[in-house]
């Protein structure tokens, strides 16, 4: 009877990015019809639905800003949605740990963080066609108005500050079960969003306004919309460093609390 002699057998190399798991996630994220519906349809909806009860008369956001009122609507809207499809593809981990993937992917060489680059990676392409769908429709229907750099500086916030929410995604699913995760996170999505202005504009200087400046998406909203502030002159509003500033705080309290659970799931046995 032959042995099979491994010991002069290399081990598998971990790679930061692995391929093969990344086009797994691609394809799994492009699947779920139930998230891929709602991250592009409600925005859409809630975009004409608000867009078309405008008064023509009260489209302007300033007398001398390029943006209309509908142009915002639909940046908040395109921020919602990919909020939405980013923190989902990051909560999709709850739904694997409870069904043991997590436990098959430590038998491997794969690298942890390797794990977490291709869920951000998912995130980003799910924000990334959210926002674009959001913004294909304001330019189609002819309802949002804005100069063209206001629309790429503004879609290229709302893409990056969603990878933020895909950290605050992988939080929850460590910390919440399959069977809760979802439902939670949809509510919580639902009530940071009516803190953070993003359903309906919050009057600057009120004492509603000093609360929500703390809360995770305000600057993040904040930022999105200062792009529409572009002048016929080709100026900019002032910049707010504590909209950015508030985005960082959070960003590093979701990413280090979704590091510590995962490495916290990875010591169980």
């Amino acid at each position: 009877m032959t042995t099979l002699d491994i010991t002069g057998r290399r081990p598998a190399r971990a790679r930061l990015l692995d391929l093969g798991l990344m086009r797994f996630e691609f394809l799994r994220v492009l699947r779920n019809k139930q998230s891929i519906a709602f991250t592009l349809v409600f925005p859409i909806a809630m975009f004409l639905f608000i867009s078309s009860s405008i008064p023509e008369k009260s489209q302007k956001l300033g007398a001398d800003m390029t943006a209309n009122v509908s142009a915002s609507v639909m940046v908040n809207m395109a921020l919602y949605g990919a909020i939405m499809a980013a923190t989902s593809a990051g909560a999709a981990v709850a739904v694997e740990r409870d069904l043991g993937w997590s436990r098959q992917l430590r038998l491997t060489p794969l690298r942890p963080v390797s794990y977490i680059v291709a869920k951000m990676l998912a995130a980003l392409v799910m924000s990334t066609i959210a926002t674009g769908v959001t913004f294909a429709t304001g330019a189609i229907s002819g309802m949002a108005k804005a100069d063209p750099m206001s629309w790429a500086l503004s879609g290229a916030v709302v893409v990056a500050g969603s990878l933020v929410f895909a950290a605050f995604g992988l939080l929850i699913g460590y910390l919440l079960p399959s069977d809760s995760a979802m439902q939670y996170l949809g509510g919580l999505l639902v009530l940071m969003s009516m803190l953070g202005g993003i359903f309906f504009p919050i009057d600057e200087g009120t004492t509603f306004d000093r609360i929500a400046s703390f809360t995770p998406m305000y600057g993040f909203g904040k930022a999105a919309q200062w792009p529409l502030s572009l002048d016929h002159a080709g100026g900019f509003s002032a910049f707010h460093a504590s909209w950015a500033i508030s985005l960082v705080v959070w960003a590093c309290v979701f990413v280090f609390g979704a590091a510590w659970c995962f490495r916290r799931d990875t010591q169980r046995v």
